[in-house]
Protein backbone atom coordinates (compact mmCIF):
# COMPACT_ATOMS: atom_id res chain seq x y z
CA UNK A 1 0.00 0.00 0.00
CA UNK A 2 3.04 2.40 0.88
CA UNK A 3 4.40 1.61 -2.06
CA UNK A 4 1.57 2.11 -4.76
CA UNK A 5 0.89 5.35 -2.74
CA UNK A 6 4.62 6.51 -3.34
CA UNK A 7 4.62 5.62 -7.01
CA UNK A 8 1.37 7.17 -7.58
CA UNK A 9 2.96 10.40 -5.93
CA UNK A 10 6.16 9.72 -8.28
CA UNK A 11 3.40 9.97 -11.28
CA UNK A 12 1.61 13.26 -10.13
CA UNK A 13 4.65 14.65 -9.60
CA UNK A 14 6.13 14.26 -13.11
CA UNK A 15 2.85 14.37 -14.50
CA UNK A 16 2.85 18.03 -13.09
CA UNK A 17 6.82 18.96 -13.89
CA UNK A 18 5.85 18.09 -17.66
CA UNK A 19 2.68 20.62 -17.38
CA UNK A 20 4.89 22.97 -15.70
CA UNK A 21 7.04 23.07 -18.70
CA UNK A 22 3.95 23.10 -21.19
CA UNK A 23 2.37 26.26 -19.55
CA UNK A 24 5.63 28.24 -19.01
CA UNK A 25 6.02 27.06 -23.03
CA UNK A 26 2.33 28.56 -23.54
CA UNK A 27 3.42 31.60 -21.86
CA UNK A 28 6.17 32.29 -23.95
CA UNK A 29 3.85 31.56 -27.54
CA UNK A 30 1.09 33.82 -25.58
CA UNK A 31 3.49 36.63 -25.80
CA UNK A 32 5.18 35.98 -28.41
CA UNK A 33 1.71 36.31 -30.34
CA UNK A 34 0.36 39.37 -28.45
CA UNK A 35 3.39 41.48 -28.67
CA UNK A 36 4.65 40.24 -32.21
CA UNK A 37 1.04 40.94 -33.54
CA UNK A 38 1.14 44.39 -31.47
CA UNK A 39 4.44 45.63 -33.39
CA UNK A 40 6.78 45.91 -30.96
CA UNK A 41 10.12 46.16 -32.17
CA UNK A 42 8.71 46.19 -35.31
CA UNK A 43 10.61 47.63 -38.45
CA UNK A 44 9.24 51.29 -37.86
CA UNK A 45 9.09 51.47 -34.69
CA UNK A 46 7.78 52.98 -32.90
CA UNK A 47 5.07 54.22 -35.96
CA UNK A 48 3.92 50.42 -36.87
CA UNK A 49 3.11 50.03 -32.61
CA UNK A 50 -0.15 49.30 -32.38
CA UNK A 51 -1.68 49.72 -35.56
CA UNK A 52 -3.99 46.16 -35.02
CA UNK A 53 -6.31 48.58 -32.75
CA UNK A 54 -7.29 50.90 -35.18
CA UNK A 55 -9.73 48.53 -36.38
CA UNK A 56 -12.08 45.70 -36.97
CA UNK A 57 -10.21 42.56 -35.54
CA UNK A 58 -8.48 40.79 -38.87
CA UNK A 59 -8.76 37.21 -39.42
CA UNK A 60 -6.46 35.15 -37.87
CA UNK A 61 -3.05 34.29 -39.70
CA UNK A 62 -2.29 30.35 -38.71
CA UNK A 63 1.32 30.39 -38.71
CA UNK A 64 3.66 28.16 -36.97
CA UNK A 65 3.88 29.70 -33.87
CA UNK A 66 0.15 29.61 -33.28
CA UNK A 67 -0.48 26.36 -34.15
CA UNK A 68 2.16 25.26 -31.79
CA UNK A 69 0.10 27.92 -29.46
CA UNK A 70 -2.71 25.92 -29.77
CA UNK A 71 -0.64 22.44 -29.63
CA UNK A 72 0.92 23.10 -26.75
CA UNK A 73 -2.82 24.32 -25.35
CA UNK A 74 -4.84 21.80 -25.76
CA UNK A 75 -2.15 19.18 -24.87
CA UNK A 76 -1.54 20.99 -21.45
CA UNK A 77 -5.79 20.63 -20.92
CA UNK A 78 -5.39 16.76 -21.58
CA UNK A 79 -2.78 16.89 -18.65
CA UNK A 80 -4.29 18.85 -16.83
CA UNK A 81 -7.43 16.65 -17.05
CA UNK A 82 -5.10 13.21 -16.05
CA UNK A 83 -3.75 15.07 -12.99
CA UNK A 84 -6.82 16.23 -11.40
CA UNK A 85 -7.92 12.45 -11.99
CA UNK A 86 -4.86 11.16 -10.12
CA UNK A 87 -4.99 13.74 -7.56
CA UNK A 88 -8.73 13.19 -6.74
CA UNK A 89 -9.48 9.17 -7.33
CA UNK A 90 -9.64 7.54 -4.11
CA UNK A 91 -7.56 8.12 -2.05
CA UNK A 92 -7.52 11.20 -2.72
CA UNK A 93 -3.83 13.06 -2.58
CA UNK A 94 -6.03 16.41 -0.78
CA UNK A 95 -2.49 18.71 -0.57
CA UNK A 96 -2.00 18.20 -4.63
CA UNK A 97 -5.70 17.72 -5.40
CA UNK A 98 -6.54 21.56 -4.54
CA UNK A 99 -3.93 22.51 -6.67
CA UNK A 100 -4.78 20.09 -9.36
CA UNK A 101 -8.32 21.13 -9.48
CA UNK A 102 -8.05 25.03 -9.27
CA UNK A 103 -5.56 24.31 -12.24
CA UNK A 104 -8.01 22.72 -14.61
CA UNK A 105 -10.69 25.12 -13.69
CA UNK A 106 -8.31 28.08 -14.99
CA UNK A 107 -7.62 26.06 -18.17
CA UNK A 108 -11.20 25.78 -18.89
CA UNK A 109 -12.25 29.15 -18.48
CA UNK A 110 -8.95 30.33 -20.02
CA UNK A 111 -10.43 28.00 -23.12
CA UNK A 112 -13.82 29.59 -23.20
CA UNK A 113 -11.63 33.49 -22.77
CA UNK A 114 -10.58 32.49 -26.27
CA UNK A 115 -13.66 33.28 -27.80
CA UNK A 116 -12.99 36.68 -27.01
CA UNK A 117 -9.34 36.94 -27.55
CA UNK A 118 -8.83 37.56 -31.14
CA UNK A 119 -9.65 41.33 -30.53
CA UNK A 120 -7.09 42.87 -29.00
CA UNK A 121 -9.20 46.04 -28.42
CA UNK A 122 -10.72 44.31 -25.46
CA UNK A 123 -7.84 45.10 -22.72
CA UNK A 124 -9.76 42.92 -20.12
CA UNK A 125 -9.58 39.83 -22.03
CA UNK A 126 -5.81 40.72 -22.51
CA UNK A 127 -5.47 41.32 -18.48
CA UNK A 128 -7.18 38.21 -17.77
CA UNK A 129 -4.71 35.71 -20.60
CA UNK A 130 -1.65 37.34 -19.26
CA UNK A 131 -2.55 36.77 -15.59
CA UNK A 132 -4.21 33.55 -16.44
CA UNK A 133 -0.98 32.34 -18.39
CA UNK A 134 1.41 33.02 -14.89
CA UNK A 135 -1.04 31.28 -12.82
CA UNK A 136 -0.97 28.22 -14.79
CA UNK A 137 2.62 27.62 -14.39
CA UNK A 138 2.41 28.77 -10.59
CA UNK A 139 -0.64 26.14 -9.94
CA UNK A 140 1.40 23.25 -11.57
CA UNK A 141 4.39 23.97 -9.40
CA UNK A 142 2.54 24.24 -6.51
CA UNK A 143 1.03 20.53 -7.42
CA UNK A 144 4.89 19.37 -7.66
CA UNK A 145 5.61 20.74 -4.06
CA UNK A 146 2.55 18.96 -3.02
CA UNK A 147 3.28 15.73 -4.74
CA UNK A 148 6.94 15.67 -2.38
CA UNK A 149 7.89 12.81 -0.10
CA UNK A 150 6.15 13.49 3.36
CA UNK A 151 9.51 13.87 4.77
CA UNK A 152 10.51 16.46 2.91
CA UNK A 153 6.91 18.48 3.66
CA UNK A 154 7.33 17.89 7.67
CA UNK A 155 10.55 19.37 7.55
CA UNK A 156 9.34 22.57 5.75
CA UNK A 157 9.93 25.90 7.28
CA UNK A 158 6.66 28.23 7.75
CA UNK A 159 7.48 31.48 5.69
CA UNK A 160 8.38 34.42 7.53
CA UNK A 161 6.25 37.95 7.26
CA UNK A 162 8.99 39.28 5.40
CA UNK A 163 8.96 36.82 2.75
CA UNK A 164 4.38 37.35 2.29
CA UNK A 165 5.38 40.85 2.40
CA UNK A 166 7.82 40.18 -0.88
CA UNK A 167 4.97 37.96 -2.02
CA UNK A 168 2.54 40.38 -2.58
CA UNK A 169 4.61 42.87 -3.30
CA UNK A 170 5.29 41.17 -6.54
CA UNK A 171 1.81 39.75 -7.26
CA UNK A 172 1.47 43.77 -7.35
CA UNK A 173 4.18 44.17 -9.90
CA UNK A 174 3.01 41.23 -11.62
CA UNK A 175 -0.77 42.88 -12.23
CA UNK A 176 0.45 46.77 -13.00
CA UNK A 177 2.68 44.84 -15.90
CA UNK A 178 -0.09 42.92 -17.23
CA UNK A 179 -2.20 46.27 -17.30
CA UNK A 180 0.69 47.84 -19.51
CA UNK A 181 0.84 44.63 -21.48
CA UNK A 182 -3.06 44.49 -22.12
CA UNK A 183 -3.39 48.07 -22.34
CA UNK A 184 -0.41 48.46 -25.12
CA UNK A 185 1.21 51.37 -23.03
CA UNK A 186 4.94 50.99 -23.90
CA UNK A 187 5.10 53.70 -25.95
CA UNK A 188 3.45 55.81 -22.85
CA UNK A 189 7.17 55.77 -21.08
CA UNK A 190 10.04 55.03 -22.98
CA UNK A 191 12.98 56.18 -20.78
CA UNK A 192 14.35 54.86 -17.81
CA UNK A 193 14.44 55.32 -14.79
CA UNK A 194 12.47 58.80 -15.21
CA UNK A 195 9.39 58.76 -17.19
CA UNK A 196 10.18 61.12 -19.77
CA UNK A 197 11.50 63.31 -16.65
CA UNK A 198 8.43 62.55 -14.65
CA UNK A 199 9.15 60.72 -11.29
CA UNK A 200 5.71 60.10 -10.18
CA UNK A 201 2.72 60.15 -11.33
CA UNK A 202 0.92 63.35 -12.08
CA UNK A 203 -2.12 64.30 -11.65
CA UNK A 204 -3.48 63.72 -14.25
CA UNK A 205 -2.41 60.11 -14.54
CA UNK A 206 -4.88 58.96 -11.69
CA UNK A 207 -8.13 60.81 -13.36
CA UNK A 208 -7.22 59.04 -16.82
CA UNK A 209 -6.08 55.96 -15.37
CA UNK A 210 -8.95 53.80 -16.97
CA UNK A 211 -7.03 50.24 -17.53
CA UNK A 212 -10.13 48.08 -19.07
CA UNK A 213 -11.15 50.63 -21.11
CA UNK A 214 -11.83 49.38 -24.78
CA UNK A 215 -8.87 50.60 -26.45
CA UNK A 216 -8.55 52.71 -30.29
CA UNK A 217 -4.78 52.86 -30.35
CA UNK A 218 -1.67 52.68 -27.93
CA UNK A 219 -1.22 55.36 -25.38
CA UNK A 220 1.24 57.41 -26.62
CA UNK A 221 4.24 59.08 -25.45
CA UNK A 222 3.65 60.98 -22.49
CA UNK A 223 0.14 59.87 -21.99
CA UNK A 224 -0.84 60.49 -18.24
CA UNK A 225 -2.35 56.96 -17.63
CA UNK A 226 -0.10 54.85 -19.44
CA UNK A 227 3.16 56.89 -17.63
CA UNK A 228 1.11 56.15 -14.11
CA UNK A 229 1.38 52.69 -15.17
CA UNK A 230 4.90 52.59 -16.02
CA UNK A 231 5.95 54.51 -12.71
CA UNK A 232 3.66 52.50 -10.54
CA UNK A 233 5.10 49.24 -11.91
CA UNK A 234 8.32 50.45 -11.27
CA UNK A 235 8.21 51.01 -7.78
CA UNK A 236 6.23 48.37 -6.79
CA UNK A 237 8.95 46.17 -8.39
CA UNK A 238 11.86 48.56 -6.64
CA UNK A 239 9.91 47.60 -3.38
CA UNK A 240 9.30 44.28 -4.56
CA UNK A 241 13.27 43.93 -5.30
CA UNK A 242 14.49 45.38 -1.53
CA UNK A 243 11.49 42.85 0.83
CA UNK A 244 11.55 40.22 -1.63
CA UNK A 245 15.21 39.72 -1.44
CA UNK A 246 16.06 40.36 1.77
CA UNK A 247 13.55 37.50 2.26
CA UNK A 248 15.55 35.18 -0.02
CA UNK A 249 18.63 36.33 1.80
CA UNK A 250 17.70 35.49 4.46
CA UNK A 251 16.28 32.05 3.62
CA UNK A 252 19.86 31.18 2.65
CA UNK A 253 20.64 30.74 6.19
CA UNK A 254 17.83 27.55 6.57
CA UNK A 255 19.37 24.76 4.93
CA UNK A 256 15.88 23.04 3.91
CA UNK A 257 15.15 26.00 1.89
CA UNK A 258 18.62 27.20 0.49
CA UNK A 259 18.28 26.23 -2.84
CA UNK A 260 15.51 27.49 -3.16
CA UNK A 261 16.11 31.04 -2.07
CA UNK A 262 19.54 31.12 -4.45
CA UNK A 263 17.04 30.51 -7.34
CA UNK A 264 14.65 32.88 -6.03
CA UNK A 265 17.66 35.87 -5.74
CA UNK A 266 18.71 34.67 -9.66
CA UNK A 267 15.42 35.50 -11.34
CA UNK A 268 14.50 38.35 -8.86
CA UNK A 269 17.75 39.61 -10.40
CA UNK A 270 17.05 38.71 -13.51
CA UNK A 271 13.68 40.10 -13.97
CA UNK A 272 14.78 43.33 -12.78
CA UNK A 273 17.53 43.21 -15.40
CA UNK A 274 15.96 42.21 -18.37
CA UNK A 275 13.16 44.86 -17.67
CA UNK A 276 15.36 47.46 -17.46
CA UNK A 277 17.61 46.23 -20.36
CA UNK A 278 13.38 45.86 -22.19
CA UNK A 279 13.08 49.41 -22.02
CA UNK A 280 16.70 50.71 -22.51
CA UNK A 281 16.69 48.66 -26.11
CA UNK A 282 13.71 50.33 -26.72
CA UNK A 283 11.39 47.47 -26.15
CA UNK A 284 13.16 44.81 -28.16
CA UNK A 285 10.70 41.64 -28.69
CA UNK A 286 12.82 39.01 -27.04
CA UNK A 287 13.25 41.00 -24.06
CA UNK A 288 10.21 41.56 -23.22
CA UNK A 289 8.93 38.04 -24.02
CA UNK A 290 11.76 37.16 -21.49
CA UNK A 291 11.09 39.59 -18.88
CA UNK A 292 6.91 37.82 -19.07
CA UNK A 293 8.94 34.35 -18.48
CA UNK A 294 10.85 35.06 -15.98
CA UNK A 295 8.31 36.97 -14.18
CA UNK A 296 6.40 33.40 -14.72
CA UNK A 297 9.65 31.12 -12.86
CA UNK A 298 9.79 34.13 -10.18
CA UNK A 299 6.01 33.50 -8.69
CA UNK A 300 7.11 29.21 -8.98
CA UNK A 301 10.30 30.34 -6.77
CA UNK A 302 8.14 31.80 -4.05
CA UNK A 303 5.36 29.55 -4.24
CA UNK A 304 8.83 27.08 -3.14
CA UNK A 305 9.32 29.38 -0.23
CA UNK A 306 5.99 29.92 1.13
CA UNK A 307 5.09 26.52 1.10
CA UNK A 308 5.24 25.00 4.67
Amino acid sequence: MIASQALRLRNIRTTALLLSALSLLVVVLSAHLRLAGAGLGCADWPACYGQLLAGEPQALHFGFVRLLHRATASLSLLFACYLAWQCLRRPAVESAGRSATLLLLLMLVLSALGIWSSDPRLALVSFLNIMGGLGLVTFSWRVVLAARPRSLLDTATPPTLRLRLGAGLLSLTVVLGALIGAGYAALACASFPDCGGNWWPVAAGWASLRPFAALTGPPLAGDPGGMTLHLLHRYAALATLLVLGSAGVQALADPTRRQAAVALLLLLASEVALGSLMVLSGFNLWLAISHGACAAMLLAAVATLLRR
